[in-house]
């Protein structure tokens, strides 16, 4: 098994400082939806909660679980939510292993209504690789989960990617391959060796220079990895939810006028 990077398995919770702003972390998962307060460094100070994500998960029984989620947490003053399929702007546009009903569906706003607080929605994927980048070079996150996500990241500036539904391997795609339900069909010596074959084609499409790998899945990872891949905790699906905002806040400083 490889040995896990970037964030510990656990987080020992960290005591607030007075008036500092404190992040609600959201992250929405096929089998569970996750929540930490973060202090602004990004320090949890509760432990980890988490709810099974409803059967037929819409968009009210999702936002029903983060509506508990919220009231079991400590003082929060703004969301991060990671959600598993497209989002721009605050609006899914797909879902492929919730519920239906997303398909234009305004998260971020429905839940700064219900949570009286800001939000920011991006996908799961994307807060993950928040959570553990470097900020240096070409970046690839592949999640490994009920579906497969990704996101890439050239010195730190995000962008989303939808290879999971790429052609991977005899007209099937990366997700059909690598995705939860290929592994409970195949088994894991197959699934291992049509990863081992995802990181070779990665490398060729991307050049990156470092390629994380996240989701529950990677427990399974048995194959030894080149030295430029690691495996990172599912914390920092959590984590990055304060990178989330850092990086809203980084594009207004960017889109301010520069005096004469």
């Amino acid at each position: 098994m490889p040995k896990v990077d970037q964030a510990p398995a656990t987080a020992s919770p960290a005591r607030p400082r007075k008036n500092e702003p404190l992040t609600l972390t959201i992250d929405i998962g096929g089998t569970g939806i996750k929540s930490f307060v973060l202090s602004p460094s990004g320090k949890p100070i509760n432990e980890r909660e988490r709810i099974p994500t409803p059967r037929k998960a819409t968009p009210a029984r999702v936002i029903g679980v983060i509506e508990k989620l919220a009231k079991m947490s400590p003082r929060f003053s703004r969301v991060s939510v990671g959600f598993p399929g497209v989002v721009k702007d605050g609006v899914v546009y797909t879902a492929p292993n919730l519920g239906k009903g997303w398909n234009g569906f305004e998260l971020q706003a429905a839940l700064e209504k219900r949570l009286k607080r800001p939000v920011r929605v991006a996908n799961d994927a994307d807060v993950q690789g928040l959570g553990s980048v470097t900020g240096k070079g070409v970046e690839l996150l592949l999640t490994l989960g009920t579906g497969v996500g990704s996101v890439i990241f050239v010195d730190g500036n995000r962008i989303h990617l939808e290879v999971g539904h790429h052609p991977f391997h005899k007209g099937k795609t990366y997700e059909d391959e690598l995705g939860a339900r290929a592994l409970k069909k195949r088994g894991k010596k197959k699934w291992n060796k049509m990863l081992a074959e995802a990181i070779d084609d990665a490398q060729r499409m991307f050049n990156y220079d470092r390629l994380y790998l996240g989701g529950g899945n990677t427990k399974f990872i048995k194959i030894k990895l080149p030295s430029n891949v690691s495996v990172v905790s599912n914390l920092n699906g959590l984590l990055g939810g304060i990178k989330l905002w850092e990086e809203k806040e980084r594009s207004r400083a960017q889109s301010r006028p520069v005096a004469p």
